[in-house]
């Protein structure tokens, strides 16, 4: 097959800059080399932060009107990139074109657009007092934002915090998963063709430890973090932001429960089950990776799922009717077959997949797994509690409401979970009880811009989305006004 070479740049205070050593990108599908992305020391990441300190004196009294259009004009390059923009993410994560044909570019460009509007629209607060006296509330920018985006879905969590960061009048400096560096380095060059000023935006390569996600989080002039990636790397963020005391917003890891009643609609719990198991490789942290499945319906739902399953495509992500893609490196893949061995030497049974699939050349060099269902395992399992982060799924029974509540809430994270039922006042029961920052209630993945996004525990700290992102992207000012 014909490979691209994409020659990766930082984008620093308006130029496209190399610095650094540079690192090889690998396409997952095959591990064949498809471009380079120079690794930022301390003497780039120093140069980005410092263009975005004083890119924020301008752009934070740039008029909201003003903010709004330009961000309008970069969303809407998003669109008219779209095909270019499916292509780049699937050589980036291997993820199926079709995934990324189906409503994800124009969600990317949703979340510039959303917050370019929310911030024009959005009023402030005043309370009267007694005595006469006005109390007004003014929302003022933070200051220059460290965006730290993960590789699973890089360009959609790049924009994510791009939106809102830069809708509220904050400079950024995103460092994207060195694992995913091609489509935030494509992001910039749009938002440069988009008029965005120099320094407003600033994209830097690297690694975490003693790189460019280090320097990136010690630097004294960042004001505040967001970061999406693993629960361990957020502590270790949280740490280091301390001494500077940097507000941080996390979304972290997760181990989401599917939980399915017997009076669900069985076929669309099959279907909605595929999605949340399968969707991007099961590399998503709001994935609902353990299936909770009434004991009625117990046998029939598995034999349905697994036949389900059996016959999705795994291959080629570039070619249309493929619906598994690769995982997104070597050694991620042996991370997750590592969870499949542990299945095999417990009392645990792999009723579907469990190995590599048989693919031609080139993909049989690929990072290729079999979706995957393990059966008999007990809520305490080393599965059915750590994030495999891969299209392995656990099966399990259950009789009760309250006891499904407790194998739902007995992990360490809190992330999502979904619900299938056609009872109203059970779902309403499940949806006050679970421990989930999100619960959709007979779907999966339906998101509205407006509402908060987060998790409980170990998957996160704080809120995201409409005036949650409003309250954690700016400071609030209380103004007293004497009645004299």
């Amino acid at each position: 097959m014909d490979y691209p070479f994409f020659q990766v740049q930082h984008y620093i205070d308006g130029q496209f800059v190399d610095g650094g050593p540079r690192f090889e990108i690998i396409y997952p599908a095959t591990n064949h080399v498809i471009g380079s992305a120079p690794e930022a020391g301390m003497a780039e990441v120093d140069a980005a932060v410092q263009a975005a300190a004083r890119a924020f004196r301008q752009w934070s009294r740039t008029s909201v009107a003003e903010r709004r259009l330009i961000l309008k004009q970069f969303a809407q390059l998003i669109r008219e990139h779209e095909a270019e923009l499916a292509a780049i993410e699937t050589w980036d994560v291997g993820r199926p074109i079709s995934e990324n044909r189906a409503g994800y570019i124009p969600r990317i460009a949703a979340n510039i657009e959303f917050f370019a509007d929310f911030a024009a629209t959005h009023g402030s607060e005043a309370y009267p007092m007694d005595n006469g006296y006005i109390n007004y509330v003014l929302r003022q920018p933070v200051g220059v934002a460290a965006l730290i985006a993960p590789w699973n879905i890089p360009l959609l969590q790049a924009t994510w915090k791009m939106g809102p960061a830069l809708a509220f009048g904050n400079t950024v400096v995103l460092k994207p998963a060195e694992l995913t560096p091609i489509g935030t380095w494509r992001l910039a060059q749009l938002a440069h063709e988009a008029g965005l000023p120099p320094g407003v935006v600033n994209v830097i390569h690297g690694f975490g430890p003693n790189s460019a996600g280090e320097f990136l989080t010690k630097h004294p002039d960042v004001r505040l973090i967001s970061f999406t990636g693993e629960t361990t790397t957020g502590k270790v963020i949280m740490t280091v932001a301390a001494a500077t005391l940097k507000r941080v917003s996390f979304e972290l890891g997760g181990k989401g429960a599917n939980i399915i009643f017997a009076d669900a609609d069985l076929e669309r719990a099959v279907a909605i089950s595929l999605r949340s198991s399968f969707f991007n490789q099961g590399e998503f942290c709001l994935a609902g990776p353990r299936i909770l499945v009434q004991r009625p319906i117990y046998e029939t739902f598995l034999e349905r799922f697994q036949a389900a399953a059996q016959r999705l495509n795994v291959g080629d992500p570039f070619d249309p009717a493929t619906q598994v893609g690769a995982l997104i490196a070597r050694e991620h893949l042996d991370r997750v077959s590592g969870y499949i061995e542990v299945a095999r030497t417990s009392a645990a049974r792999i009723v579907l997949g469990g190995g590599r699939p048989e693919l031609p050349a080139p993909f049989d060099q690929g990072n290729f797994l079999q979706p995957t269902i393990i059966v008999d395992v007990k809520p305490q399992d080393r599965v059915c509690q750590e994030e495999i982060f891969g299209p392995v799924v656990t099966v399990a029974p259950f009789d009760e409401e309250e006891e499904v509540i407790a194998m739902a809430n007995g992990v360490s994270y809190g992330l999502s979970a979904v619900v299938q039922t056609r009872d109203v006042g059970r779902a309403v029961r499940l949806g006050a009880a679970l421990e989930a920052g999100t619960i959709w209630v007979n779907d999966f993945f339906v998101r509205d811009l407006r509402v908060p996004f987060g998790g409980m525990k170990n998957s996160g700290i704080g809120r995201e989305g409409g005036h949650y992102s409003l309250e954690f992207y700016t400071e609030a000012k209380t103004i007293c006004l004497s009645n004299q």
